[in-house]
């Protein structure tokens, strides 16, 4: 008897209140304590970062990163439409003039092919989004970055421990941002990272990150004192947050063996339905890995999909669309100019994200890829 299946459901290794336990004895409980560390070193040895450092949420690291770029009134920034309003809104608060892309036809990730003919000598970034943990093709930005002289935020909110030929996303680009997010592969609650791959902004970033003080250099003994010298916010999440984020770590590799073993599971059992053309399964290029962290159909209308959610619903499976396109958001409709962006709205429209969480059954998986296969025989 399979119960209700939620969309998500956030899972504990076990040792997350040992290590919080810890940390509240020995009193030091705000930023930058040993668990904070080691996180930080955890990422920058694993994935050969040159700099890694925690935030309070994904959201903050690229907002850290749009002060890091000296983003002002007037500077362009490119984003893709398909994605959460974070990506664009850190530089949106900066001044920024945002250009949107399209997605590509086979996936939503960016449409690298189309960015070049949106820089203007006011460009000053380009923010591709990993989406679902799957690479965008980023040899061709990073000879678009050269080429224009141009910085690239990976926002890798979606994808760790996924790789563009062998190189893990976030650490490709100038900087780069990560989520811990309780939907992500690797939880805090909230929480997020700021990958530094670029020299120009190691020292700053351990500013901008202290409310625009030198306090780090003066907490390593480095300066007899600590002084306003830049701007910045107060970036530190408390080192509570980084007990629970480490003790997840720990258990990667095996969280991230459960996770695509599930995504294998849905894409085999829908295998014959994207076969004969009823729902197309998620794409990943050649030079892109997986890392488990979703699995989405794209169906062809917002009215199949709409049924099709009512349908799952009925059998307590509860399944989601994602991101809307933000040129058209209430926030920003009125002030996009451009092309109109055909895959992005396909997307907004027709995909659906199905379950995904460590502790989800591969029966259940089974249940839930049979009643969408009910859905589609029956036309219900």
């Amino acid at each position: 008897m399979i119960n209700s299946i939620p969309f998500n459901k956030p899972h504990i290794t076990g040792k997350e209140t040992d290590y919080i336990a810890e940390v509240i004895r020995s009193g030091k409980i705000s930023g930058d304590g040993p668990y904070t560390k080691k996180c930080n070193l955890f990422f920058e040895k694993k994935y050969e970062i040159k700099k890694t450092l925690l935030t309070p949420s994904c959201t903050a690291a690229l907002e850290m990163a749009a002060i890091l770029l000296n983003i002002k009134e007037g500077d362009e920034v490119i984003v893709p439409a398909y994605t959460f309003v974070s990506t664009v809104n850190a530089f949106v608060l900066r001044g920024a003039k945002i250009i949107f892309a399209d997605s590509n036809l086979l996936n939503p990730n960016i449409d690298t092919d189309s960015i070049e003919s949106l820089i203007t000598a006011k460009t000053k970034a380009i923010v591709p989004v990993h989406y679902a943990g799957i690479a965008c093709d980023m040899d061709k930005l990073m000879v678009l970055a050269v080429k224009h002289n141009i910085d690239i935020v990976e926002d890798a909110a979606q994808s760790i421990e996924s790789y563009y030929k062998n190189r893990a996303l976030g650490s490709i680009g100038q900087l780069g941002a990560f989520s811990f997010h309780d939907t992500k592969n690797i939880i805090s609650g909230e929480g997020g990272l700021l990958s530094i791959n670029d020299n120009r902004f190691i020292d700053r970033a351990e500013i901008v990150r202290e409310k625009g003080t030198n306090r780090t250099s003066f907490s390593r003994g480095e300066v007899d004192k600590y002084e306003w010298i830049d701007i910045g916010s107060s970036f530190l999440p408390s080192e509570v947050t980084a007990a629970f984020l480490y003790a997840q770590l720990e258990n990667l590799d095996m969280i991230q063996l459960k996770r695509k073993k599930l995504w294998d599971a849905y894409h085999a059992n829908l295998e014959s339905l994207h076969k004969n053309g009823m729902l197309e399964r998620p794409y990943i290029p050649d030079f892109a890995t997986n890392n488990g962290y979703m699995y989405y159909i794209l169906l062809k209308s917002p009215k199949e999909r709409t049924k099709l959610i009512h349908h799952l619903r009925n059998k307590n499976i509860s399944s989601v669309f994602h991101f809307l396109s933000l040129h058209k958001s209430p926030y920003f409709k009125d002030k996009y100019q451009g092309a109109e962006l055909k895959n992005s709205d396909r997307y907004t429209d027709c995909l659906l994200r199905l379950p995904m969480y460590y502790d989800l059954g591969v029966n259940e998986i089974e249940f839930i890829c049979n009643e969408i296969n009910i859905f589609f025989s029956t036309g219900t």
